[in-house]
């Protein structure tokens, strides 16, 4: 894909994500992700991902978009525990305590992505896609997302319906809708993005 002038201001919940096709869903994936090329071009910003149960699925939209080495650090695709504690410094108690699965991990993911790389702003993501792995209190769909924007940290949990592939695609589009509300919000990248998220909701803030 390449990147495209006009401009998102409407994102979907969850929600409304899972009423979507799949083929519907990887469309929203590339043009969100065509959107971020709109926005960090000629910004001299770029982004890194941490990824458990999406297997590198945002790296990947990313860079589908044409000159997106210009905004696109490197992607840690952090499947094991044991990754997440190498590769990105997730702390062993809280890998014990809390699980992958967890706010506590995400957000050290999200930390550990810019710390490991030469990036200005990060996404993680880690949850149960299924069909298996499941539990009474993080049953399948179970996601949580974080965003570190500059050291501004925050995430969100999402509960996710559907087949495995269901769940990573909306996973993948949560992570990118975020990073777009966050990053037009961003005093960095200057106050013409900011004026554009004026009519934008305030999504995954974990009020849904």
């Amino acid at each position: 894909s390449a990147v495209t002038g006009k401009i998102l201001n409407t994102f979907l919940d969850a929600q409304k994500l899972s009423m979507l096709l799949y083929s519907d869903q990887v469309l929203l994936i590339e043009a969100l992700a065509s959107q971020l090329g709109l926005l960090l071009a000629d910004k001299n910003k770029k982004i890194a991902t941490a990824e458990s149960c999406t297997g590198g699925w945002v790296a990947e939209a990313i860079t589908q978009v044409a000159g997106s080495s210009e905004w696109f650090d490197r992607g840690f695709v952090t499947y094991s525990n044991d990754s997440k504690k190498q590769m990105l410094g997730v702390k062993l108690r809280t890998l014990n305590q809390q699980g992958a699965v967890s706010q506590k991990a995400v957000e050290e993911m999200a930390v550990g992505a810019l710390k490991k790389s030469k990036a200005q702003f990060s996404v993680a993501i880690s949850g149960i896609a299924g069909p298996t792995g499941g539990t009474d209190e993080k049953p399948v769909g179970t996601v949580w997302l974080a965003w570190n924007i500059e050291g501004v940290v925050d995430s969100s949990l999402a509960m996710l319906p559907g087949e495995r592939r269901d769940v990573r695609a909306a996973a993948v589009t949560l992570a990118l809708q975020g990073l777009l509300v966050r990053l037009r919000k961003c005093p960095a990248l200057g106050k013409a993005e900011q004026e554009k998220t004026k009519e934008l909701p305030d999504l995954l803030d974990g009020s849904q």
